[in-house]
């Protein structure tokens, strides 16, 4: 068979998935031709297709020798260092192929694919842009730009490529995904919901989308299905399933071991260790530790809320504070009074995380802490490539991150008592309170009347302003359970949203309770949510996520947070809060006991009154919104952390303070 048969029976045996079959007669071809560009060229993209990328790169490498002047050559070996990491030379393989063939729409769109993994999301929608004035069908080219277009926050745009794409092929599951996920972002739960129900119905085991979807109908309060998907939920993360998000499981279950599992199949899925930058080169010690922060959140935030005095307090003459930034510059007041506290504020939004890493590498930082974690904006991927010789996980995600690369995860014995370390991958640098708080809280001269919060002339007012997501019917249960066994009373709660206010006031009704009993509240500038604490008398938590920052912002307007202990870190944030500013009388063990404790303290004014009192008292005298003692504490932490990695030593538990 002469080598031009031969070829046409490997192309079929390539073009049928019988990739073995046809590597054996392209080899059987080169051992007679050696410099057969065919041969050469698909042996290479065979090699690629079976994960060998850098056979791919030689043997397509040796073909573009050959002959130069071939851009299919320069796409697939690009293609090929793509997936080795490679970006910079891939994107001049890329460049060649356009200079070779200007009007190639796969040059353009492979082009643009690299530049997102870079970051370089502008110059990515450029590209996107030239494969589409190309080939105007290019369904693939219209879902890439909405994907750089959502990570630039251009939300609408990005819903206007994704639904091109779906114009062009109704069957595209990824682009149906992507479009409501940008949805989401753009509060239109609803039309999300719906995206993700077509998403299932196209690709029922789709990676991740039953997290998703659960989590946007908790968004909605919406919760038909809820055992049974909770039941799901579980049996599949226990087979290794990609079936959600670990920060979505953490709001929906309360089993801290099933946490570790969800965010190990996360976190080994998207972002794996990568030793493309190699080990750290152990530098000398400095006259100062580096300290390293890097989040989304440097901004009006939860996070910012918290850390601000902080980042103010911090030793400046034994630490150098640098920001990594990833976030949206919004300019807001936050902002600006984070970016003042640091020595450096470093806009990493543009680079790619191997570059942010490296650039972390070059600044020898000496810790870097992840404010972010399994969050949305956060930036996981630069931790793998490791930042910095120690990594720390605090703050914006509560819990575990799954992955050897964090060594430690800062929290307090309440919310991880030492039975349940071994729900833990980091060692755990405990605290006596791991929450940081801000002191220096707006505060409000204003005092709502009833009328102006909706709210009735008399009657006992619970309130619980956590976002909606974090209500589950087991709470909801216990909710109204209250609001009838204390007459007249009501429950304030916080959404913008109608579908929620609908939701819950129908399953408000099936409980039997009146849906006037139910006020909805929205989101206030900051200095007045805080004011609004001052008419309510009672804080309700949820379980399994609590409140954190919120249960913080009412204990510091006044108002006592009535919290349930679970068994995870999220659902033991609030009593951590509790515990810092000393009112264990506030901490529930069970769900019985949450109802009669929430319902005597309405019965009871007494103890009611001396409850606040207490607070008042305490809030001045305990360790929760004292910055300075937490600063120092902190700072231990973060001395015993270098001090052992200096002295060659590995990371075990750290526990400082009292």
């Amino acid at each position: 068979m002469d080598h031009n048969n031969q070829l046409a029976q490997a192309l079929t045996f390539h073009q049928e998935g019988k990739i073995p079959e046809a590597q054996a007669i392209y080899q059987s071809i080169l051992t007679i031709s050696p410099d057969h560009l065919d041969a050469l060229h698909l042996l290479g993209v065979a090699a690629a297709q079976t994960g060998n990328y850098q056979r791919a790169v030689d043997l397509i490498a040796k073909a573009i020798s050959i002959n130069p002047d071939v851009a299919a050559l320069f796409i697939n070996h690009g293609n090929a260092l793509k997936e080795l990491g490679q970006l910079e030379t891939a994107l001049t393989s890329y460049n060649k192929a356009i200079e070779l063939q200007p009007d190639l729409p796969e040059a353009h769109y492979s082009q643009a694919i690299v530049l997102q993994l870079m970051n370089r999301l502008d110059s990515a929608i450029v590209s996107y842009n030239h494969a589409i004035s190309i080939y105007p069908d290019y369904a693939e080219a219209y879902y890439g730009r909405g994907t750089a277009q959502l990570s630039l926050h251009q939300l609408e745009d990005a819903v206007a490529s994704f639904n091109t794409a779906i114009g062009i092929d109704p069957q595209y599951a990824d682009a149906y995904h992507s479009c409501g996920t940008a949805l989401l972002a753009l509060q239109k739960l609803e039309d999300a919901a719906a995206l993700f129900k077509k998403t299932l119905e196209i690709k029922p085991d789709y990676d991740y989308m039953l997290g998703l979807m659960m989590h946007t109908n908790m968004r909605l309060c919406s919760w038909n299905n809820f055992n049974h998907n909770i039941t799901e939920l579980k049996a599949r993360i226990q087979n290794n399933q990609k079936c959600a998000s670990s920060f979505s499981v953490q709001t929906l279950t309360d089993d801290s071991s099933l946490h570790r599992k969800a965010a190990e199949i996360w976190v080994n899925d998207k972002y794996p260790y990568n030793s493309s930058l190699g080990p750290i080169l152990k530098h000398n010690k400095s006259a100062k530790i580096k300290l390293g922060y890097f989040s989304s959140d440097f901004r009006h935030h939860p996070v910012s809320r918290l850390l601000s005095e902080l980042f103010e307090t911090h030793d400046k003459a034994r630490f150098e504070l640098i920001a990594f930034s990833s976030g949206p510059e919004t300019g807001d007041s936050l902002h600006e009074r984070v970016k003042s506290s640091f020595d450096q504020f470093i806009d990493i939004s543009n680079m790619s995380d191997m570059d942010a890493a490296s650039l972390a590498r070059q600044l020898d930082i000496d810790i870097a802490i992840d404010l972010g974690g399994h969050t949305n904006g956060s930036r996981v991927g630069i931790f793998s490539y490791r930042a910095a010789p120690v990594q720390v996980s605090y703050l914006g995600y509560l819990g575990t991150m799954g992955a050897s690369y964090y060594d430690y995860l800062i929290a307090d014995k309440t919310v991880i008592p030492d039975e349940s370390q071994s729900s833990y991958i980091e060692k755990i640098a405990y605290l006596p309170s791991y929450q940081a708080n801000d002191s220096k809280r707006p505060a409000s001269d204003k005092t709502f009347s009833r009328g102006e919060l909706n709210l009735p002339a008399t009657g006992f007012v619970y309130c619980c302003l956590n976002n909606p997501y974090k209500i589950t019917p087991t709470v909801f249960d216990s909710w109204m359970n209250i609001l009838k066994a204390v007459p007249d009373s009501v429950l304030m709660l916080y959404t913008d949203n109608q579908t929620v206010k609908n939701n819950l006031q129908k399953e408000a009704t099936a409980r039997k309770v009146d849906t006037s009993r139910l006020i909805f509240c929205e989101r206030l500038e900051y200095s007045e949510y805080l004011a609004r604490y001052k008419s309510m008398d009672l804080f309700l938590d949820t379980l399994p996520y609590n409140a954190g920052a919120t249960a913080s912002d009412a204990l510091w307007s006044g108002l006592p947070v009535l919290t349930h202990l679970g068994n995870s870190f999220p659902s033991r944030v609030a009593a951590s809060l509790l515990n810092a500013i000393e009112l264990p009388e506030l901490i529930t063990r069970s769900q019985a006991e949450y109802e009669a404790r929430a319902i005597e303290l309405a019965n009871n004014p007494e103890l009611l009154r001396t409850i606040k009192e207490k607070m008042q008292r305490n809030r001045t005298t305990t360790g929760l919104f004292d910055t300075a003692r937490f600063t120092k504490h902190i700072e231990t932490v973060y001395q015993q952390m270098h001090e052992r990695y200096h002295a060659g030593l590995e990371p075990i538990h750290i526990q400082v303070g009292g």
